[in-house]
């Protein structure tokens, strides 16, 4: 490393120290500084150590591992204050904060909420699919409107009628039919299917047909 480039790493090295103002290894400087400025590794380790022996930074070391930081005396003090304007610049910045996390997150909401709903060009396609619909449903609500065959009340309570005295009839031809078969079979050898094979009778049940309830 020649003297110019490392006088340069040098005074990179102490003024990102001296705005960070917290402790570094020689790894946390490269790898932070690594991408900006293309230091090297071995660049960043002797600028270091020739800032620590001029004076311009504190070196501690810690088992293996050497840490440095800027001297805090060339940091001027600062009075109570001026401690207390920065105490409530940092409560006021974490108001900010959290208003805005507060923000991002009912952003976030509504755009879930808007991916899961239809896009403008999918409205519009269903919009029109409902007017013809709507149109077809019209259209065969006007034809029923002007049907010539409509069903007068007096019509259907004659149809239902009839409906309840063929169902009676019904219910009682089957229960004569039953119990007559019942006095037949009592004395018949074999059994009631084989008296209805070979008699040639056929149920309601054969056709799966049930007397509505009326």
């Amino acid at each position: 490393v020649s003297k110019g480039a490392g006088e340069g790493a040098a005074a990179i090295l102490l003024r990102y120290l001296q705005e960070q103002n917290r402790p570094h290894s020689a790894q946390d400087a490269f790898g932070n500084l690594q991408r900006e400025h293309g230091l090297g590794k071995t660049a960043v380790v002797k600028a270091l150590e020739q800032l620590a022996q001029q004076g311009k930074i504190k070196e501690k070391v810690y088992g293996k591992q050497k840490i440095y930081f800027p001297d805090q005396d060339r940091f001027g003090s600062v009075n109570d204050s001026e401690l207390k304007g920065l105490d409530n610049e940092i409560s006021e910045l974490s108001c900010k904060v959290q208003t805005l996390q507060q923000n991002c997150r009912h952003m976030e909401s509504e755009l879930k909420e808007l991916k899961g709903s239809m896009t403008t060009p999918e409205m519009v396609k269903e919009i029109e699919e409902l007017k013809k619909d709507c149109a077809n449903y019209t259209e065969k609500l006007e034809r029923i409107k002007s049907a010539a065959n409509h069903v007068t009340p007096e019509e259907k309570e004659k149809v239902y009628n009839e409906k309840k005295l063929y169902c009676r009839e019904w219910r009682r031809r089957k229960r004569m039919a039953t119990e007559l078969l019942d006095a037949i079979l009592e004395g018949y050898p074999k059994s009631k299917k084989q008296f209805f094979e070979e008699v040639g009778i056929e149920t309601d049940e054969d056709f799966n047909v049930t007397l509505p309830n009326v």
